[in-house]
């Protein structure tokens, strides 16, 4: 069996600061840490994290007084922000550099007033926080058929922002039917959309001409981890989301030749290795890396951790 590995996989840019801003609060406050909401989406990290001392609270108002508080890398509302300084408690923002440019974004266009649209999925924590900063409406779209359903007059000035989990492949039918429904309506360029969903999604794709079967690793609440699902089925190949090595059926490689491996990009390269070993366990392997893009970007951390 060949393992076709890949490149780009797993972590960003965006979980590795997450990450590190949680494990460096530790080290400097010691514990306990306290995360509002998954720091990121996926039983394993966050299990490691809770196993050093954070703890995970869903609401502000659960960390105790004078704790050290740290948000997660989906960002939150203006509403969080506010109730956390009105507490004093020190806070660490882990909040996605690229998600805290849309939230700039948004509040920019709403400045030239604007009225603005988000795609995303409803419910999604970026989602809920990306509406919660923006002091204005915001009309909350994912398909064309929504855009069709909107009820704004054609030369209404509007402008568009889109969750970070979404590649410019996810909202391309969605901006055009945008576009060509509304005659005043600007957006981000696209080379503002998520370098790391972009990547992992065409990873995937190439993934489909060679691959026989794919198994994405990454949480079910993972929203990039399952669109790297969709697209492999979309692609014609059987496709799997599993949590971790446990999850994985031997019936869905059984007489494959060739298996893709992905990871989404809050999952640990570690659980990669595990599947991978898990896939030795039912025959010989040879894994086979993709050639595909090099990812060497670094957000820096928070002032205060940097020493």
């Amino acid at each position: 069996m060949r393992v076709i590995l890949a490149q780009p996989r797993g972590f960003c840019a965006g979980v590795v600061r997450a990450i590190d801003i949680v494990e460096k609060a530790l080290e400097k406050y010691q514990a306990p840490i306290y995360v509002r909401h998954e720091i990121v989406h996926n039983r394993h990290v966050v299990e490691s994290l809770k196993a050093k001392g954070a703890i995970f609270v869903e609401e502000i108002d659960q960390v105790p007084d004078g704790a050290h508080a740290v948000f997660s890398a989906h960002g939150v509302a203006k509403s969080v922000v506010r109730a956390a300084a009105a507490r004093g408690l020190p806070v660490l923002d882990a909040t996605c550099p690229l998600v805290s440019k849309v939230h700039a974004q948004a509040k920019r266009y709403v400045r030239q007033g604007r009225s603005m649209i988000l795609i995303g999925h409803a419910g999604h924590p970026e989602v809920e926080g990306t509406i919660g900063q923006i002091d204005a409406p915001v009309r909350l779209i994912s398909t064309e058929a929504e855009v069709a359903a909107l009820d704004i007059p054609a030369d209404t000035p509007l402008a568009y922002v889109t969750q970070t989990t979404l590649s410019v492949d996810d909202t391309k039918a969605v901006i055009e039917a945008l576009k060509g429904r509304f005659s005043d309506i600007v957006g981000p360029d696209t080379s503002d959309i998520c370098y790391a969903t972009q990547h992992r999604q065409s990873a995937v794709r190439d993934m489909c001409r060679m691959a026989q079967v794919i198994l994405v690793v990454g949480a079910r609440n993972s929203s990039n981890s399952n669109r790297l699902r969709e697209i492999g089925l979309e692609g014609g190949i059987p496709s799997y989301l599993i949590a971790d090595a446990s999850a994985l059926d031997p019936a869905w490689v059984a007489g494959k030749e060739a298996v893709g491996l992905t990871a989404g990009a809050s999952a640990p390269e570690e659980l990669i290795t595990e599947v991978i070993e898990a896939l030795r366990r039912l025959g010989p392997v040879e894994v086979v890396p993709m050639d595909g893009v090099e990812e060497n970007i670094e957000f820096r951390l928070p002032a205060e951790l940097r020493a």
